[in-house]
C-alpha cells in the first residue's frame, strides 16, 4: 500500500486488498471453480422438468387420477388435424389418413394413435374435418427430442396434397416450431458497445464484460445442479442468465467508474482497489441484496417452479456479487494501472479532470444543469413525472390474464393452423376441452350412475359436447371428456369450470375432479392471484428495512418503496398494451390479442423491484455521501444527481438491451416479459431515478434525511456510501492525475 488511511478499511475493502496481491491464486480459484462446477453438472445435473399444477387444486388431482388409472392418456398428446375439400370418409381421404397414422406410429416415443373412424368425436359435424389424438411416451412436452418432433412434422407435411390439409398440434409442437434462441450472446454484444461509448478505454470496458462472463459461466452450469434437486422451468436459466450478465456488468461499471476517480484523486493501484471495494462496494453489496430479498419473495407463491425459477437466479446474483468482491480486484491487479489504455478515437477530449470533494471527478456540465434545473421546477417535476407513470400504468387495469396457447402463436407454424383447423370444424372449445376424472370405488355399481351424470354435464350451460364415457378395464376410474362452447382463453370456460366444480359436480353419487390443461392453467392463475399480495408485502417490507438501516431515514425508505411500485406498474401497463395485440404488439411480433400468463407480473415484480431498489441505492448513497459532507439538502441532491446520472443511464442502457434480447424470441412468454423488464429499467432509470425521486425530495427537503432518535440509536452504521475520507490523501499532497476523458 503506498498510502496510509487513518482507519483500516472494512472487510470489503481488505478483500479487496488481498484479492490484488494475490491476483493469480484468485484467478486459478475461480478457473477451478469452473471446473468444478463443470464436473459437478455433467455427472448429476437434472433436466428442467416442472409441475405447473397449483398443489392441492382439483386439476392437480385429476391429474394425478389420470395418471394412475389412464396412463395411456396421461401421456403427452400431440392432436394430428385432418380437412379435406371433399367429406373426410371418402376412400381415397381414408386410404391418405390412414397411412399417415401407420407411418407416425412407428415414429420413436409414440405410444399410440388414434383411429379418427371409430374413437368418439374424431369426426367434426362439417364432415371436412378430423382430429385423431397421437400419445408420446413421455411426461412433459421439454422431454420430447426436437429431432423427434421434426420427424413428426415432416411426415405430416409429406402426407399433405392439393384438397388435403395436416397439420399437428400441441405443446411439443409448439416447442419443437419455436427452436432456440441464444439471448445472451446479444445482451453481451450490445453491452460491450455501451461499455466502449461510456468509458471510451478498450480496458476500462473489458473488465465488467469479464466478470460477467465468468459469473456467467459458472452460474448458467450451477443450474443444472439446483435442476437435480428441485422443479426448474426452461425459461428460468434464461432468466437467470439475463440477470447475472446484467447485474455483473452494472456493479462492476459502478466500481470500475470509482476506480477512476481514485486512480485521479492520486490513488495508486492498489490502494485504488481496496478505496473502491470499501466505497462503491458497499453500494453493490446492498443492491445485491435487495435483489436477493426479492427473488425469494417468489417463494411466497407456494408453487415448486416459482420457487425453482427463484433459486437459480439467486444463485446467479451470488456469484456475481462474488465476482464483484473478489475477482473484479484480482483484475485490477493485472490491468488496473492501464485502465485508460486502449481509447477510442471516436469523441476524444484531452484535458485533465477535476477531482471535487470527495474524490469524486466533478459532474460534466449537462448533468449540472439538469440537476439544478429539477431544483428549479421540483413541482412541475413531480406533477408530470407522476402524471406520467400513472399513464403508462393505466392499461394494466383491463389485461386479461390467462396462458396463451397455440391461437397466440405465429400464423406459419403448424401449431397454428391445427388450433385453427379445430376451431373451425370442431367450435372453439375442442383446442381446450375438460377432462372429468370420475373415482368409481365401488366399480360396476358406481359406473351405472356415469351416463345420468353425463347428461347433467351435457345440459349445463357452456357445454358444446360430451363425448362418451371411457372407464378402466379394472371399473375403478372413468374420464368424460367436455367440449366447452368458447374457447380456452374466453372468461365463459373460466366461468364454466367453477360452475361445474361448485353447482354441477357436487352433487354426483361418485368424486369427479375437473382437470385437463385448461383447468390447470386456471387453478394457478387463482393461486397466484391469492399469493401476490403476501408476495408484494413481504418484498417491499424487507426491503423498505434495508434501506432504513443503509440510510438511516424513514422518508427515504418510503419513497424509495412508493417509486418502485410506481416503475412496476407503469412497465405491467407497457406488457398489457403490447399483449393487446394492435399495432403496437405487431411491432415487436404480436399478432393477436393475448392473455397475459399470471406468472409474468409476478416474476417480474421479483425481479424489478430488486433492480429499481439497486438505482436508488447508486442515487441515494451518493446523495448521503454530500449530505454528511455538507448538511446541504439541496446540495446533496444536486450533486448526487450530476454525479450518478452518467453511470446510472449507461447501467440501464445495458440492462435495457440485455432484456429487450429477448423480445425477438418466438415465445410469447419470454417476448412479454423481455419488453416488461426492458420498459421497467428505461423507466425507472429515466422517468423516476433521473426526475421524480430528485423533485420529490426537493421538495420534502431536510425532512428526507429524518429519522426518530431512538430509531437511529438502535440501528447499525452501515456505511452504505462508504468512507471517503479514510482513503483521501491530505490536499497539499493530492495532485491529480491527468485521466483522458
Amino acid at each position: 500500500m503506498t498510502t496510509t488511511p487513518r482507519q483500516r478499511p472494512g472487510p470489503l475493502g481488505r478483500l479487496a486488498g488481498v484479492a490484488f496481491r494475490h491476483r493469480w491464486r484468485v484467478l486459478i480459484g475461480w478457473a477451478a471453480a469452473l471446473a468444478v462446477a463443470v464436473g459437478l453438472a455433467a455427472a448429476f445435473g437434472g433436466d428442467y422438468e416442472v409441475d405447473y399444477s397449483s398443489p392441492g387444486s382439483d386439476s392437480q388431482q385429476a391429474q394425478r387420477l389420470l395418471t394412475d388409472r389412464f396412463p395411456a392418456q396421461a401421456g403427452e398428446p400431440v392432436d394430428v388435424v385432418v380437412r379435406s375439400e371433399g367429406p373426410v370418409t371418402d376412400p381415397s381421404v381414408q386410404a391418405d389418413v390412414g397411412a399417415l397414422l401407420d407411418e407416425l406410429r412407428t415414429l420413436p416415443h409414440v405410444t399410440a394413435v388414434d383411429d379418427p373412424y371409430t374413437a368418439p368425436g374424431g369426426l367434426a359435424p362439417d364432415g371436412r374435418t378430423l382430429t385423431a389424438r397421437l400419445n408420446l411416451g413421455v411426461d412433459a412436452p421439454e422431454n420430447m427430442p426436437v429431432e423427434d418432433t421434426e420427424r413428426l412434422l415432416a411426415a405430416a407435411e409429406a402426407a399433405e396434397r392439393p384438397g388435403l390439409d395436416v397439420a399437428l398440434g400441441g405443446d411439443t409442437i409448439r416447442i419443437a416450431e419455436s427452436g432456440e434462441f441464444g439471448s445472451e450472446m446479444v445482451g453481451l454484444v450490445a453491452a460491450a458497445v455501451i461499455l466502449l461509448v461510456t468509458f471510451g478505454t478498450v480496458v476500462a470496458a473489458g473488465l465488467p464484460i469479464g466478470v460477467a462472463v465468468a459469473g456467467l459461466a459458472i452460474s448458467s452450469t450451477l443450474a443444472g445442479l439446483v435442476a437435480a434437486v428441485m422443479d426448474v422451468p426452461d425459461w428460468a436459466p434464461i432468466l437467470a442468465s439475463l440477470m447475472g450478465i446484467a447485474l455483473g456488468i452494472d456493479y462492476v461499471l459502478l466500481m470500475v467508474t470509482r476506480f477512476r476517480e481514485w486512480r485521479a484523486a492520486g490513488l495508486e493501484p492498489p490502494d485504488a482497489a481496496v478505496a473502491t471495494l470499501d466505497t462503491a462496494g458497499r453500494a453493490v453489496m446492498v443492491a445485491g441484496g435487495t435483489v436477493m430479498v426479492s427473488m425469494f419473495g417468489l417463494f411466497a407463491m407456494g408453487l415448486s417452479f416459482m420457487r425453482g425459477a427463484a433459486v437459480v437466479t439467486m444463485v446467479a446474483v451470488l456469484v456475481v456479487m462474488a465476482a464483484a468482491a473478489t475477482l473484479f480486484p484480482a483484475l485490477l491487479g493485472f490491468f488496473g494501472h492501464r485502465i485508460e489504455r486502449w481509447r477510442l478515437p471516436i469523441g476524444r477530449r484531452r484535458g485533465a479532470v477535476t477531482v471535487a470533494e470527495g474524490g469524486h471527478v466533478a459532474p460534466s456540465r449537462a448533468w449540472l444543469r439538469w440537476s439544478r434545473l429539477i431544483e428549479r421546477r421540483n413541482v412541475l417535476a413531480v406533477v408530470l413525472g407522476g402524471g406520467l407513470m400513472l399513464a403508462l400504468a393505466a392499461p394494466f387495469l383491463g389485461a386479461r390474464f390467462g396462458f396463451p396457447d397455440a391461437g397466440n402463436d405465429p400464423a406459419g407454424h403448424s401449431s397454428r393452423q391445427a388450433y385453427d383447423l379445430l376451431a373451425d370444424g370442431f367450435g372453439a372449445g375442442a383446442n381446450g376441452p375438460l377432462l372429468l376424472v370420475a373415482d368409481l370405488p365401488g366399480g360396476g355399481a358406481d359406473a351405472g350412475a356415469l351416463p345420468a351424470l353425463a347428461d347433467t354435464v351435457a345440459a349445463t350451460p357452456g357445454v358444446a359436447a360430451v363425448l362418451p364415457p371411457v372407464v378402466t378395464e379394472a371399473g375403478d376410474a372413468a374420464l368424460l371428456t367436455v367440449i366447452p362452447s368458447g374457447g380456452p382463453q374466453d372468461a365463459a370456460t373460466e366461468d364454466l369450470v367453477h360452475t361445474l366444480r361448485d353447482d354441477v359436480l357436487p352433487g354426483a353419487p361418485v368424486d369427479v375432479h375437473v382437470g385437463g390443461v385448461t383447468a390447470a392453467a386456471i387453478d394457478v392463475n387463482e393461486s397466484m392471484a391469492d399469493g401476490l399480495p403476501l408476495l408484494i408485502g413481504g418484498v417491499v417490507t424487507v426491503s423498505m428495512i434495508l434501506l432504513l438501516v443503509s440510510f438511516r431515514s424513514v422518508i427515504i425508505m418510503l419513497t424509495a418503496a412508493v417509486m418502485n411500485l410506481l416503475s412496476v406498474a407503469a412497465a405491467y401497463g407497457v406488457v398489457a398494451l403490447v399483449l393487446e395485440g394492435g399495432w403496437v404488439g405487431q411491432l415487436i411480433g404480436v399478432e393477436t390479442e393475448t392473455p397475459m400468463p399470471a406468472y409474468v407480473p409476478v416474476v417480474m415484480f421479483a425481479v424489478l423491484f430488486g433492480l429499481s431498489m439497486d438505482y436508488e441505492v447508486f442515487l441515494i448513497s451518493r446523495m448521503r455521501e454530500s449530505w454528511l459532507r455538507t448538511g446541504s439538502n439541496a446540495r446533496a441532491i444536486v450533486d448526487g444527481l450530476a454525479g450518478t446520472g452518467r453511470v446510472i443511464t449507461a447501467a440501464a442502457a445495458i440492462m435495457v438491451t440485455v432484456f429487450a434480447a429477448l423480445v425477438p424470441s418466438p415465445d410469447v412468454v419470454l417476448k412479454s416479459l423481455g419488453v416488461g423488464m426492458a420498459a421497467a429499467i428505461l423507466i425507472d432509470a429515466t422517468i423516476v431515478r433521473m426526475l421524480l425521486v430528485p423533485a420529490v425530495m426537493h421538495v420534502l427537503g431536510r425532512a428526507n434525511w429524518w429519522s426518530p432518535r431512538w430509531l437511529d440509536r438502535r440501528m447499525p452504521q452501515l456505511y452504505v456510501e462508504g468512507r471517503p475520507e479514510l482513503f483521501l490523501p491530505p490536499a497539499t499532497e493530492r495532485e491529480p492525475e491527468p485521466v483522458r476523458t
